[in-house]
């Protein structure tokens, strides 16, 4: 019987995940990990075919096992190296963002056909005659949704 990976897909397309995890564990004869649906679909859709068509050779199986043992397998990502952007001083010696400008300036954004001004203030930001600790809380109260501070005030790349 020929595998037709079309109407494979379709198939399992119409199961829940729950159906998924359950057939994934038949095919595969151990538990999922993960329960992310595009994924146990390729898993199934693959074991599938590979029980209709043949698996991978003896052969094939030991040369990747001796690649996988002499790989150097990481079990965590990467951390990034170099500064953080968090790593400016102010004079207390505490953490201050090398992206915002220096106390007492000030700067504006024109949003909805309103100026907005926004001052540095020692310990975050005034805006409207209120404090706030944040640009993203400033950002918040302006447009009524979550926002990123830095992006809505153009400050993302600066530094």
């Amino acid at each position: 019987m020929e595998f037709n990976s079309d109407e494979e897909r379709d198939a399992l397309q119409n199961l829940t995940v729950s159906e998924l995890h359950q057939k994934y564990g038949e095919l595969w004869k151990e538990e999922a990990r993960s329960r992310n649906r595009p994924y146990l679909i390729r898993r199934i859709l693959w074991r599938l075919q590979a029980n209709r068509e043949g698996d991978l050779t003896e052969r094939a199986r030991q040369r990747a096992t001796e690649l996988a043992d002499e790989a150097e397998v990481r079990t965590t990502p990467p951390r990034k190296l170099g500064p953080r952007k968090k790593q400016g001083h102010r004079a207390t010696g505490g953490l201050r963002d090398v992206r915002l400008p220096p106390i007492g300036s000030s700067f504006t954004r024109d949003y909805k056909d309103t100026r907005v001004v926004v001052n540095v203030v020692k310990g975050g930001f005034e805006y409207d005659g209120e404090r706030y600790k944040s640009l993203s809380a400033v950002a918040n109260v302006i447009t009524g949704t979550h926002t990123n501070g830095f992006r809505f005030f153009g400050l993302e790349g600066n530094s």
